[in-house]
């Protein structure tokens, strides 16, 4: 995510000292027979074990409940049993040739219980790379960059940051150097220009920043395990060692990074390491499922190619394998990070996992899912993300609600794609923020260096804008910038029109804005219009009638992406391809009298029949101009024989809340269905008209394509008296733009409009 083919590939310093770990929270098993040499641990609900290569292991447990498990060490005399249940009194037995041994019983480790604070202040911290013992034994490499100017530790204590991360993070060239053209080491140990937020502009406004790397990629020890129970325990252990350090201001730290690192916030977060100040994610996902199957659907297009791309990256690192700033690493000498390779050929099988089930497996997901971390979460965050966003999707506005308990939220919602998150009117913004929560300082503009590189770093997103002036700096003191910045920031703030400013088409500023205390806004007006005759959309009750369309997926592109597409740039190649013909229907009012607009998520409520058993729908919102061009809003999808996990105590009148967490072969014709449609910030101006298309899932995202779908060349009737699109409409907002040109608002594609064939 983030660009994460490597943008623009800069930066790497010569390999810095390793520290020595602490003990071990949790002791390391070992035992010797004739021909057997093994090391047995419990993890993070998992067990870690190295024997000869060859050698069958039986895990089991006394309990008498647990069901014994056998698998095999590899070549390397490496096995990992995932997925196995906190508690005691588990034990192995290694067969290896004639003999056999079975050691002490030993814990497998829950999430919940840390080790003592004595274990993280063992720990010390030096620039450049170190490896850090988690709770387990374990070691992840991280990285300390220093503030720019600053040489050494003696000039601390500086506020600091981690950005946590799967990405090559923990690569510890320096990006700052290499943007400023001072860089001279190896550029294969140069971090991802991804993790760019903690690894370039951190250090550039003056924080000292630690870069930490997933446990089981790069130079980190044991198997990767996606968003796994061990990945909220390494960060909350990361955290609490790095807050341990003289060199930490306040012993207190901050989490930033956008999209892997922004996701990667939440678990730790969620278990409330005191030592962490703060979060900040950019453009996260709400959760794994819905980015992977969005209304049950499979996406087969961004999801399933990220997630294949971080297995490949989590091999151990060769000449050809694995993360490339590694390899430079362990030919540099790295005898830790060679070691460190021995368990990421078990990684967990995230791809067979998934691919076994359609559905949301609790078991599976709820562990990894950000909606559920942040519930728990108590310290400030600052969230932003895109209602557009090509690669993890716009679903995350869900996280809004979920964070409702903590009152220090700061949510940003704006049309966009994945990299907006750091528009020319946010970074300012998220500068504030760190300075205030994490800090602890009033915020000041940036010195010379940061200035550059905030403003060299965002000129790459749609050809650059000005960026705004950092707030709050006027404050007179700490205490009064927080005061300032609480009462200045409303808990969601709508940028509108994001691309369609003053500094031109496409660049990421955004004209006007509205503050809200949720999303939808509490004092929004439920507005509900009706499916009707001849592709309408009416405000009262039609008659009872019916339409068809036979969804065809090979009608049009897979994606609404052009040949050779970029989000970053300013206006990209959009193929947004209309919906002609019976391969949809669609549904238009009459042109609006005033400005509408429309904030919140929204249900576009179904009944239909189909002649196929089961049937996938996608419906997208768009606006129809006097013009006779059509701009992109929004999506949604669900298959229908999901409908039956609609958890009703979840849901509301303008998002249907399901579980997935199973689905039936077949439905029952007439079926009734809600149809989650993703968050929508926009204005509907006067004299324009509001669309909702029906189609084969497919052609309307530039990186979300779905393949296998149901209902293809079956006709598919919908019942126009009883079907229903609601959606939460909020006053007192006033563009001060002029509709937005064709190309000019980010993320929003814009085509000439075509009726459908039944006329909408």
């Amino acid at each position: 995510m983030l660009n994460s083919p490597r943008r623009r590939r800069s930066i790497a310093t010569a390999l810095a000292g390793i520290t020595a770990t602490a003990v071990i929270a949790v002791p390391q098993l070992s035992l010797a027979g004739a021909s057997i040499n093994a090391q047995v641990r419990g993890s993070i609900q998992a067990v870690y074990v190295t024997a000869p290569a060859g050698s069958d292991v039986t895990l089991t447990n006394t309990s008498g409940k647990f069901t014994p498990i056998t698998a095999t060490t590899d070549s390397s005399g490496a096995l990992v049993f995932h997925d196995v249940a906190a508690g005691k009194g588990y034990k192995v037995t290694i067969h290896s040739g004639s003999e056999t041994l079975t050691p002490a019983s030993f814990t497998v480790l829950n999430q919940t219980t840390p080790p003592p604070a004595s274990f993280y202040s063992k720990v010390k911290i030096k620039p450049g790379i170190n490896y850090l013992p988690m709770r387990d034994g374990i070691t992840i490499a991280a990285t300390l960059r220093l503030p720019s100017g600053k040489t050494s530790l003696s000039q601390g204590p500086f506020p600091t940051l981690i950005e946590y991360s799967g990405y090559g993070t923990a690569a510890p060239g320096s990006l700052l150097d290499s943007y400023l053209g001072k860089y001279t080491g190896d550029r294969a140990l140069l971090p991802d220009t991804s993790t760019a937020v903690g690894a370039l502009i951190g250090p550039a406004i003056g924080y000292a920043v630690v870069s930490v790397q997933m446990r089981g990629s790069g130079c980190s020890g044991g198997a990767f395990d996606l968003f796994g129970p061990s990945e909220p325990t390494d960060g909350y252990d990361a955290i609490q060692e790095v807050a341990a350090q003289s060199f930490v201001a306040n012993h207190k730290v901050g989490m930033v990074g956008i999209s892997y690192s922004g996701i990667s916030q939440f678990g730790p977060a969620g278990l409330n390491p005191p030592g962490l100040a703060a979060i900040a994610p950019l453009s996260p996902t709400e959760d794994l499922y819905s980015t992977g199957s969005p209304g049950g659907v499979t996406n087969t297009g961004f999801a399933a190619g990220w997630i294949a791309d971080r297995v490949r990256d989590a091999k151990p690192s060769s000449a050809t394998t694995g993360q490339r700033w590694a390899w430079a690493e362990i030919q540099a000498g790295d005898t830790v990070c060679a070691a460190n390779q021995l368990f990421h050929n078990q990684a967990q099988d995230v791809q067979g996992i998934l691919a076994n089930s359609p559905d949301r497996v609790p078991a599976l997901y709820n562990l990894r899912s950000p909606l559920a971390w942040a519930s728990k979460i108590k310290v400030p965050v600052f969230l932003v993300g895109a209602l557009q966003d090509e690669q993890t999707g716009p679903q995350w506005t869900d996280l809004i609600s979920a964070l409702g308990k903590d009152k220090d939220v700061y949510a940003t919602v704006q049309n966009g794609t994945h990299v907006d998150s750091l528009a020319a009117d946010v970074v300012n913004r998220w500068e504030a923020f760190n300075a205030i929560f994490v800090a602890k300082k009033v915020p000041t503009t940036p010195g010379l260096v940061g200035s550059l590189m905030v403003s060299g770093f965002v000129g790459q997103i749609g050809g650059g804008a000005p960026i705004s002036p950092v707030p709050y700096t006027t404050s007179k003191t700490p205490a009064k910038a927080l005061a300032d910045f609480r009462a200045g920031e409303g808990r969601v703030t709508v940028n509108f029109d994001n691309g369609n400013s003053s500094a031109g088409p496409g660049k990421p500023l955004a004209p006007y804005s509205a503050k809200f205390t949720a999303f939808p806004p509490t004092n929004a007006t439920k507005t509900t219009l009706y499916l009707g005759p001849d592709g309408t959309l009416v405000p009262s009750q039609p008659s009872a009638a019916t339409t068809s369309y036979v969804p065809n997926p090979t009608a049009r592109p897979t994606t609404s992406a052009g040949a050779h597409f970029d989000a970053w740039a300013a206006q990209p190649n959009y193929n947004w391809t209309p919906v002609t013909g019976s391969d949809g229907a669609g549904f238009t009012t009459a042109a609006l009298a005033t400005n509408t607009t429309i904030v919140g998520k929204a249900s576009l409520n179904l009944t239909f029949s189909s002649t196929a058993p089961d049937a996938d729908f996608q419906a997208t919102i768009s606006e129809v101009r006097r013009n006779g061009s059509e701009l992109y809003v929004t999506s949604g999808w669900l298959r229908a024989s999901y409908a039956k996990t609609l958890v009703a105590g979840s849901s509301t009148p303008y998002l249907p809340f399901y579980s997935y967490v199973s689905h039936q072969n077949a439905v029952t014709y007439p079926a009734s269905v809600r149809v989650p449609l993703d968050g929508i910030g926009y204005t509907f101006r006067a004299g324009s008209k509001i669309r909702i298309t029906l189609s084969a899932p497919g052609g309307d995202r530039p990186s979300w394509a779905f393949s296998n779908t149901y209902n293809n060349g079956a006709t598919t009737t919908i019942n126009l008296g009883s079907s229903t699109f609601v959606f939460p409409v909020v006053g007192g907002v006033t563009p001060t733009d002029s509709q937005p040109a064709c190309g000019a608002n980010r993320g929003q594609p814009c085509r000439t409009y075509v009726a459908a064939g039944n006329g909408g």
